[in-house]
C-alpha cells in the first residue's frame, strides 16, 4: 500500500490518470505483479482522453462521466482490498493471481480485462446512461473498440519484449495471441452490453442481484484464464520460462 493509502474515487478523467499513477508508482516500489493492469488501464485510459479531445465520440461529456464511473470500480475494488474488505469476486481472484509467480504477463491482464470489462463496463454504463438513455450511449459505447483495438499491437510487442517465445508462437500459430487479445475484448464488451441493457431499467438497488450474479459467472471465466486447460498451460509454461525482467521492468514496457 502507499503511504497515502487506498486510492481514492476520481470525478475527472485526469484524476483517474492520477489514481492509476499513484498505484502503478506503489507497484514498481514493491516489485508486485498488480501493476501490470493499471499500466495497461493508464494508457486505455490516456486513449479515451485523446479521443474525447479530439472529437471521436457523439458527447465527450458524457464519455468522461461513463470513464469516471468506469474507472471508479476498479479504484474501488483496489481500496476494498487494501481495507481488508473483499471486492467482488472476479476482482479478488485478479487480485490473487497478482501475487503468484507462474501467470504470463497476458494471463494477468486478460484477468484484469475480465474483471473490468465483463462486469465494471456493464454497470458503469447503465449508471451513466439510465433507463431509456441506454439507447442513445450504444455509439460511443463501441466506439470504445475502436481505441482498444489501436492498442493491441502495441501490446503484442510489448509482451514479446518480455517473452522472445511469443514471437516464436505467433509466428508458429498464425498470430495467435492477436486472436486471444481481440476475441477476449470483443466478446466482453458484447456480454458488457447486454448486461448494461439489463441494469439500466433498474434502480441502482434492484441490480444488486444482477450484479452479483453475472460477478460470479465472470470469476468463473477468470479461473479458466489462470488455470486453463493441459494444452493452454504447457503453452504459457513454455513462454514464462523464457520470460525476462524484473517486474518493475515489465511494468515500464506496458506504460
Amino acid at each position: 500500500m502507499s503511504p497515502a493509502g487506498p486510492p481514492r474515487q476520481a470525478t475527472t478523467i485526469d484524476e483517474v490518470i492520477e489514481q492509476l499513477d499513484g498505484l502503478i508508482a506503489g507497484a514498481r516500489r514493491e516489485s508486485s505483479r498488480s501493476g501490470y493492469f493499471p499500466a495497461l488501464y493508464r494508457k486505455v485510459t490516456v486513449s479515451v482522453k485523446e479521443g474525447i479531445a479530439a472529437g471521436r465520440f457523439e458527447d465527450g461529456e458524457r464519455m468522461e462521466r461513463l470513464d469516471v464511473i468506469f474507472a471508479n470500480r476498479y479504484l474501488a475494488a483496489v481500496a476494498a482490498l487494501q481495507r481488508g474488505e473483499p471486492p467482488s469476486r472476479c476482482w479478488q481472484l485478479s487480485f490473487e493471481a497478482s501475487r503468484r509467480w507462474w501467470p504470463i504477463v497476458l494471463q494477468h491482464l486478460l484477468l484484469g480485462m475480465n474483471a473490468h470489462i465483463n462486469l465494471d463496463l456493464g454497470v458503469a454504463a447503465a449508471r451513466t446512461a439510465p433507463g431509456a438513455q441506454l439507447a442513445g450511449l450504444e455509439n460511443d459505447f463501441k466506439a470504445i473498440n475502436v481505441v482498444l483495438a489501436d492498442l493491441t499491437d502495441g501490446v503484442k510487442q510489448e509482451l514479446s519484449t518480455v517473452w522472445p517465445r511469443l514471437r516464436r508462437l505467433d509466428r508458429l500459430a498464425g498470430s495467435a495471441d492477436d486472436r486471444i487479445i481481440n476475441f477476449s475484448i470483443s466478446e466482453a464488451r458484447d456480454r458488457a452490453w447486454s448486461l448494461a441493457q439489463r441494469l439500466a431499467p433498474l434502480a441502482p438497488d434492484e441490480q444488486v442481484a444482477e450484479i452479483a450474479a453475472t460477478d460470479r459467472k465472470v470469476a468463473l471465466l477468470g479461473k479458466l484464464i489462470w488455470k486453463p486447460g493441459p494444452v493452454a498451460r504447457m503453452t504459457t509454461g513454455f513462454i514464462r520460462l523464457g520470460g525476462r525482467g524484473t517486474v518493475p521492468e515489465i511494468i515500464d514496457r506496458l506504460l
